[in-house]
């Protein structure tokens, strides 16, 4: 197996090249089989790095900014669909 060991850029680029070989008719099932277990310990590992993470003051209001805005547009994006139909009309036809 691949060394996992590497910084977080390093992990998604491995993950990359064994979801290319995965797709790969040319890949064996016993093949694929082994990428997945290497795909699962770098995925362990790369959770592990993120929660070990510690950001700087600006990181930590860059990101709270770039939730706060992917809040908002989540909430702008939900208001049509959260909206109460207007029954009025159905309860017309239904009492017909």
């Amino acid at each position: 197996m691949a060394d996992t060991q590497g910084n977080f850029d390093d992990l998604t680029m491995r993950l990359d090249e064994i979801i290319q070989q995965v797709r790969s008719k040319d890949t064996s099932l016993e093949r694929c089989l082994d990428l997945f277990d290497e795909a699962i310990e770098i995925g362990s590992r790369a959770v592990d790095m993120v929660d070990t993470l510690e950001l700087t003051p600006r990181e930590e209001d860059q990101l709270a900014e770039a939730n706060e805005a992917d809040a908002a547009a989540e909430h702008t994006d939900g208001q049509d669909a959260d909206a109460a139909p207007d029954v009025s009309d159905t309860q017309e036809r239904d009492a017909s």
